[in-house]
């Protein structure tokens, strides 16, 4: 905890943005610190609250309530008000690997796991943790390297954060490590999926070099089971694993899908990404870009917001957003919900920046004119998401960016190949504890094994699976869980 009164003394203050007006010119962060003093303030308000749900476990399901990774935080947060940021930055390295990363892009489900959350005043756990990242980083990430060799060799299939952070641990435990991605550089979605106005990619490089010089050994533009046999990688490794992305998009097969100009978001983010990194693009993919034109994005979560951001940079005419969920309630029933992430509604910095947002529509049919969208047509639906009759409607837009979740991996390719089981949701079969799939020394982790999730749960499983081939592989393993 911080402070025994602080969060009696000092009120909730979080960090602010850059106007409107500025930041939508430019792709860089614009995301402003909170000074050190008041960082310390913050990290004060932490309270004796008996049992810390913010990095807890549910006694009824087992599954964690707060922080996914388990952060410690009452520990960083009363060493933060203590001035003692070297020690805090070591206990918060001590179970996430990239801290920077989600004190940026997670949302911190801690916060609404947090005792002082029950009256709408949380502590900023997650302001805290970038300071304590970005403080340690600043004075320089140093690699660590392990004091022994096992000669065991372990492939990591996919180079976002389940598969950095599973290469990682493995690494420092003393195996030798080779990441596999198919792109031009790691990261995966951190890389290409989340636009550099939400986190610059020099946070991604920066750990690749650390990485790097704890002996992982990366190989780009290495697309297993298409330029590289997965059976060819499972024979010259002891051990496997699996962490590339649920790639598969949900798609809208309505009339008038085949129209120029309707796309998934994942075929539209990534081009601005690599634009911004000055990264040539993919072939002769024509580009995909908002810039004059009347935007339509169909989905209201995440990557919905950072189409919405990215196409209000590239210039929009105008943007609306589209949900098919009614809209939630602005402030959650806490009897109800608390420590648990509640539903209500949640609008995020991009959404700030111009957009229209609209609840409870289902698109049902484009039309449009020289075989490019010109209209979307669609009608409001009641809380079955059944049309409500009368409440029809038509939109024009230019471009329609799909942004309806992913709901699956992508299935041809190494799963067929190897014939990995699937679990009834069509990802890879494996459990949280051993993360084998049926194939004994093949693993999986993040989103190819939960489904589509976050960051911070992407960073938990490769941790986990870490500690699992390092047991498989040795017999017993130091490695955390």
């Amino acid at each position: 905890m911080g402070k025994i009164t602080g969060f009696l003394e000092f009120q909730r203050e979080d960090r602010d943005y850059e106007p409107v007006a500025e930041r939508v010119k430019h792709w860089r962060e614009f995301v402003l610190p909170l000074p050190e003093d008041e960082a310390r303030k913050q990290a004060a308000r932490c309270m004796d609250c008996g049992v810390p749900y913010c990095h807890g476990t549910s006694v009824i399901t087992g599954a964690p309530t707060g922080c996914p990774v388990n952060n410690q935080i009452p520990d960083w947060n009363d060493l933060v008000y203590r001035n003692r940021w070297e020690e805090a930055a070591r206990n918060l390295h001590s179970t996430n690997n990239f801290p920077e990363v989600t004190g940026r892009i997670c949302p911190a489900p801690c916060e609404a796991s947090c005792t002082l959350n029950i009256d709408e005043n949380p502590v900023t756990i997650k302001t805290i943790e970038c300071a304590i990242a970005d403080r340690a980083i600043a004075q320089g990430l140093k690699p660590e390297k392990p004091t022994r060799k096992t000669g065991k060799k372990v492939a990591i299939v996919g180079s976002g954060p389940a598969g950095l952070a599973c290469a990682q641990q493995l690494a420092r435990a003393g195996h030798d490590v080779h990441v596999y991605e198919r792109w031009a550089k790691a990261g995966g979605l951190m890389r290409y999926g989340i636009p550099d106005f939400k986190m610059e990619k020099i946070h991604v490089d920066r750990r690749v070099e650390q990485m790097e010089a704890e002996g992982v050994n990366f190989h780009y533009g290495v697309n297993v089971g298409v330029n590289l046999p997965v059976e060819q990688i499972v024979k010259d490794h002891d051990a496997v694993a699996l962490t590339g992305g649920a790639e598969k998009p949900r798609d809208l097969p309505i009339p008038g899908r085949e129209l120029n100009g309707i796309h998934f978001a994942m075929d539209f983010l990534p081009q601005q990404n690599r634009r911004v990194s000055n990264e040539p693009p993919l072939g002769n993919v024509e580009p995909i870009l908002a810039t004059g034109k009347r935007v339509v994005v169909i989905g209201g979560g995440d990557t919905g917001s950072d189409c919405i951001g990215t196409s209000i940079r590239q210039g929009a005419v105008s943007v609306t957003n589209f949900e098919i969920m009614a809209q939630p309630p602005e402030h959650e029933n806490k009897a109800l919900t608390w420590p648990l992430w509640p539903l209500k509604l949640r609008t995020s910095s991009s959404h700030e920046e111009g957009a229209e947002r609209d609840f409870a529509v289902l698109t049902q049919k484009f039309s449009g004119e020289n075989g490019a969208v010109k209209k979307l047509h669609c009608v409001r639906v009641d809380d079955k998401f059944k049309p409500v009759a009368g409440t029809e409607f038509e939109i024009e837009a230019d471009l329609v960016l799909l942004a309806m979740g992913f709901v699956h991996p992508v299935h041809e390719g190494m799963i067929k190949s190897l014939g990995l089981a699937l679990d009834p949701r069509g990802n890879v079969q494996a459990n949280t504890f051993a993360y084998q799939t049926s194939m004994t020394k093949v693993f999986a982790a993040g989103d190819m094994r939960r489904g589509q999730s976050l960051v911070v749960w992407a960073i938990r499983e490769g941790r986990q699976c870490a500690h699992a081939i390092d047991k498989f592989l040795m017999g017993t393993t130091t490695l955390p869980r």
